[in-house]
């Protein structure tokens, strides 16, 4: 396999653990959103998963895993219970400094060691995105923590609707991603026809989702799936959800207020039924991820991994999907339930931003960082 590169690997481990210095303790024991979990969760969790995959997998193991694994499984530990079972910072501190030398040690086994799942460096690139990913996590548990805080930014003020439309051609495209880092939802490749079709250059803004809240979007049934309007009819949703009323207007928290708070900032903080509302009060309708992607890999898409953005399928396998290295990762989530967004956020790593990248959430989320960019049909 390929030799383990340290130090990305040790910058992501010290960007997690770097969170146990940023709080006290009962911030980091506190479950900030219902759909996330305590901080100091998520930090014990990357160092097991890592631990988990490495050493009991493919060494067999389990000295670390055994007395963690009903606190970091997720399925064996449901989010509410997590946070009384977790040791304090002090200790999470020592403990991931034990773990991070223990699977140091494994990694310089692995260099000389045969084994499925370390073929072609696979495993050490799989580790890092399940960092990479939870890290962002992270960032959504932080900027929940923030909206106790008033936001210090200015006003938003509603910007008129001049989306500008990039036309591609019907043609032939080859979508998914085979490189090793690929997630099995990625793959396999596939070639597939493409309808001509007209995406906007940039997200919708902040500005932009003040004039629709000002045009009475939010209340007009009209513009909305059923279900939709049903769930924004019985949790009252009028903004977006990070966003703050104050007497001269709109204000938008996020992290502390330090990124993403201006008018011309792109819009997050909306769900999938959310996102559909808007574009059809805009005349338009969301990107089909396979219009998204042949877009980015043509370099049509501008102010990228600013915002996920939301498009319009739902989360479903490619023809000829297998799912690797388990089956819970995407299995599952071809429910119907979860739809597709793709990109990157302000908050995303790098080792997870790339065309054929899919996230999938199920439509009433709102704490994920995503926004929407609108799409058309051509003739």
């Amino acid at each position: 396999m390929t030799a383990n590169p340290p130090t990305r690997l040790a910058r992501l481990r010290e960007r997690t653990r770097s969170v146990l210095a940023a709080y006290d303790e009962a911030t980091l024991r506190r479950q900030a959103h219902p759909d996330l979990s305590p901080l100091l969760w998520h930090v014990g969790h990357m160092f097991f998963v890592e631990n988990y995959w490495l050493a009991e997998r493919v060494f067999g193991d389990t000295t670390v895993t055994d007395p963690w694994r009903t606190l970091y499984f997720p399925e064996l530990c449901t989010k509410g219970e997590r946070s009384a079972r977790l040791p304090g910072p002090t200790e999470m501190r020592a403990w991931t400094q034990d773990i991070a030398a223990i699977n140091d040690g494994y990694w310089a086994r692995a260099e000389h060691t045969r084994h499925p799942l370390l073929d072609n460096g696979y495993l050490l690139s799989f580790v890092r995105q399940h960092y990479a990913q939870h890290l962002e996590t992270v960032r959504m548990a932080e900027a929940q923590l923030a909206l106790a805080a008033s936001p210090s930014t200015s006003p938003i003020v509603a910007r008129a609707l001049d989306t500008r439309f990039e036309s591609l051609a019907g043609a032939s495209v080859t979508l998914g991603t085979d490189h090793v880092d690929a997630y099995d939802n990625e793959q396999p490749v596939q070639t597939i026809a493409l309808a001509a079709f007209a995406i906007a250059d940039a997200p919708v803004t902040n500005g932009q989702w003040l004039a629709f809240m000002n045009a009475g979007g939010y209340d007009d049934p009209t513009l909305w799936d059923p279900a939709g309007w049903a769930w924004r009819c019985e949790h009252g949703i009028d903004r977006p959800q990070h966003w703050q009323a104050a007497s001269t207007g709109w204000r938008v928290n996020d992290l502390a207020g330090r990124i993403g708070t201006t008018s011309d900032d792109p819009v997050h903080g909306i769900g999938w039924y959310e996102a559909r509302a808007f574009a059809a009060w805009a005349g338009a309708r969301l990107p089909r991820e396979a219009e998204w992607e042949a877009a980015r890999r043509r370099d049509k898409l501008a102010a990228t991994a600013q915002v996920w953005e939301w498009c319009d399928d739902a989360f479903a396998a490619y023809p000829g999907f297998s799912p690797f290295p388990y089956d819970e990762y995407s299995l599952p989530w071809f429910d119907g339930a979860h739809f597709v967004a793709r990109g990157a956020s302000r908050h995303t790593e790098a080792d997870v931003i790339r065309p054929g990248f899919r996230n999938f959430y199920p439509p009433t989320h709102r704490h994920v960082f995503a926004g929407l960019r609108l799409a058309r049909d051509t003739r």
